[in-house]
């Protein structure tokens, strides 16, 4: 059994993508009788003191605290950024609100691993690449994305040979009990109904 989490961390949803491929915003889909956004921000509260929703305060504020991107229009890295500018604790889950097949137990494995470390970034990597935006970034990862943001460049894995990272191989999480197919997201309407039919919706 893992540490429950560590001490003291923030669960920031990113909620701020335009959805281009699904023609709706995904936060308000609903999968398994739930939205994405209540689901992402149930599964936070398991393993966060405090969680927030990173996107748009006219659609979001109902659902709580919600930060601003200072760099619009960035994508996830801006996202990132916004939520280790506002942030009081050193780690921050970040959990893209379109995974609906991520459960507690992982989320209480990655952060277990985090505080194994002094890593800056905790994230998984399976045959599909880096899984950044289910993963655990400390505080002093922004300094690393403002750099970035500034210089007019938005990949996210790029920068994690900037800083000392712990990344969880594909390997180690089938070993620690967990399926790749829990980083599916939900891109399409396609992936959607999908989802329903596997979550019982």
């Amino acid at each position: 059994m893992y540490d429950r989490s560590v001490e003291n961390a923030t669960g920031f949803i990113l909620a701020g993508g335009k959805s281009s491929r699904m023609g709706v915003d995904k936060a308000f889909l609903e999968v398994g009788g739930r939205t994405l956004l209540a689901r992402a921000l149930e599964l936070a509260e398991t393993v966060a003191q405090q969680v927030r929703v990173v996107g748009d305060k006219t659609k979001f504020a109902p659902f709580g605290i919600v930060v601003d991107d200072i760099y619009p229009e960035r994508g996830p890295l801006g996202g990132i950024h916004a939520a280790l500018m506002s942030t009081a604790t050193d780690f921050n889950l970040m959990l893209a609100v379109d995974l609906p097949f991520i459960g507690p137990e992982f989320l209480t494995y990655l952060l277990s691993e985090a505080g194994r470390t002094n890593a800056a970034v905790t994230v998984p990597r399976t045959d599909g690449g880096f899984q950044p935006l289910c993963a655990v970034y400390r505080k002093e990862f922004a300094e690393v994305a403002e750099r970035s943001l500034q210089a007019g460049r938005n990949k996210i894995d790029l920068l994690f040979r900037e800083v000392n990272t712990l990344v969880i191989e594909q390997e180690e999480l089938k070993n620690a009990g967990f399926a790749i197919e829990i980083f599916r997201n939900l891109n399409t309407q396609a992936e959607w109904e999908r989802a329903k039919l596997e979550c019982g919706n």
